[in-house]
């Protein structure tokens, strides 16, 4: 998120300077989701899978704890949750033109085809130059011989220049069909996508333009073109586009558009005024995809904007990756999330065994202390769920709980499903007393259930909250910041009863120590 965010950015910042300072806030730091050890933080960039290891770069600001400064932070990982902080790799530059380093991707040149590469191969990184003195953005590349550690940028740059205020966030990945890179690339106001496509990751040839179409109320950024397999048969694949926004009514979100691309132009497979939003929380922003992941893979993780309270010495988190996968629907193909498989087959593993099983838990219209979880140290755990729900009741759980000595609520945040409605629901209206977006308090979903059987994913981390219904067919994201006695669990139904088939619950409050 760039011009756009910053001015909201700004506003915080006011605050936290008047009121707290730059008190440490650790309570909040989640323990498996990416934060970078201090200070600012926004999109994903670069993700990029070499030799095991995953490569995040991130927007990042080395010197403080706001928007600005952009230049791309580096960490490592090999399962996706322990992440090893490296130094700023592509800085910005201070000179006349001063040149900041925003979103972009990364890709490996196995054949060298840019001539960058000394032996085996380098990692060409493709961004946006932000040069506010210039009032100009333009695409610029730089190439890393060393394992993506240091970045030398092309003395040539820019490689794409419209002498625009706003065009950005390339994404390049190698195109077998047409055996060329191809990019995907934004005209914020616009509301478009532009597609290139270059032999050599230095000369670029204009495709096609796709867009407007779907939500077009605020600027478009952070495009990504994917063939995304279709569940069940993986060896299939579909081409899914997806496009975030942030501004106007919706708040932060990202949309995306299943179709067809023949090698030159993307085709819609929907109406074009049809809106599929990949997350419908109020946080879930500028995702993008790992290139190179074995298989094929499509791990995506996005950017948790940050909610109006201050975080220190840090601000700004990333989602809990995602695998990507299109499931067959009376609609149409529509986009599901899991959280990604690379975390899910290690959580024994991560939570060192500390897990909690229940099977036919009853719920009869009243809220359940699930008394076993007193062991739980703090809010940091995974649940899944199988529930039966009968029709016209809402059951679901209520995280981060606090109780006084007459157990009245004082503070919850609930998760849960409507069976009357058809919805998924997070309420934060009794969440506590740190500060949230007041407009988006109860975040809700429509849900197309086939029967009274579902299953849902609860993923806590200190502050960020994802939510997961029937194997991802709907998301939803967003962040809390529970006071330090708001660590209960309950389980719950209102309005009728319910039945908890499967019950798991992993305790990762120790993950971080291990």
């Amino acid at each position: 998120m760039k011009r756009l965010f910053a001015c909201t950015i700004i506003v915080f910042r006011c605050f936290a300077i008047s009121v707290n300072g730059q008190q440490s806030t650790e309570q909040w730091r989640p323990l498996w989701h990416f934060t970078p050890l201090k200070n600012w933080t926004n999109d994903p960039n670069g993700l990029i899978w070499l030799n095991g290891v995953y490569h995040l770069y991130n927007q990042q600001n080395p010197f403080a704890n706001q928007w600005g400064h952009m230049s791309w932070g580096h960490a490592t990982s090999t399962d996706l949750v322990h992440w090893k902080h490296l130094p700023v790799a592509i800085p910005e530059t201070i000179d006349k033109d001063t040149t900041w380093r925003f979103s972009g991707c990364a890709v490996w040149d196995k054949k060298n085809s840019s001539g960058f590469c000394k032996t085996g191969g380098c990692i060409v990184a493709v961004y946006t130059a932000d040069q506010p003195n210039l009032k100009k953005e333009s695409q610029f590349i730089a190439y890393s011989n060393d394992g993506g550690n240091t970045y030398t940028n092309y003395d040539k740059n820019p490689v794409i220049d419209l002498n625009k205020k706003d065009f950005r966030d390339p994404n390049v990945t190698w195109n077998e069909q047409i055996k060329k890179w191809l990019m995907a690339v934004a005209l914020p106001a616009e509301h478009k996508v532009l597609f290139y496509a270059s032999s050599n990751l230095k000369q670029w040839d204009l495709l096609s333009t796709f867009g407007p179409a779907g939500y077009t109320s605020a600027n478009w950024e952070c495009p990504s073109l994917m063939q995304v397999p279709l569940e069940g048969n993986p060896a299939k694949k579909k081409w899914v586009l997806a496009v975030s926004a942030a501004g106007a009514g919706r708040g932060v979100f990202i949309q995306y558009f299943v179709g067809r691309f023949n090698g030159k132009v993307f085709e819609n497979d929907n109406p074009n005024d049809l809106v599929l939003p990949v997350d419908d929380g109020d946080c879930f922003y500028a995702a993008i995809p790992w290139n190179e992941v074995p298989g094929q893979k499509q791990i995506y993780i996005g950017w948790l904007v940050p909610a109006p309270q201050e975080t220190h010495p840090w601000r700004g988190q990333m989602s809990v990756p995602r695998d990507l996968s299109l499931r067959e629907t009376k609609e149409g193909w529509r986009l599901v999330q899991r959280p990604s498989s690379v975390i899910q087959n290690n959580l024994e593993k991560l939570s060192g065994h500390s897990k909690i099983e229940m099977t036919n838990v009853k719920l009869e219209n009243a809220e359940k202390i699930l008394n076993a979880l007193k062991k739980m140290p703090g809010n940091s755990y995974w649940i899944d769920a199988e529930f039966t729900v009968q029709p016209g009741t809402d059951a679901g759980f209520k995280i981060a709980q606090e109780k006084d000595s007459n157990n009245n609520t004082i503070a919850e945040t609930i998760v849960g499903y409507n069976a009357a409605l058809g919805k998924l629901y997070i309420d934060k209206t009794n969440a506590g007393a740190a500060r949230l977006d007041k407009n988006r308090l109860l975040l809700t979903t429509a849900a197309s259930i086939a029967g009274n059987s579902i299953r849902l994913q609860v993923l806590f981390d200190k502050s960020s909250l994802e939510f997961f219904l029937n194997d991802g067919e709907k998301v939803i994201t967003t962040q809390v910041f529970p006071g330090d006695k708001a660590t209960g669990l309950a389980a719950f139904a209102k309005n009728g009863s319910a039945v908890i088939k499967t019950l798991k619950i992993w305790d990762l409050s120790a993950v971080s120590k291990k």
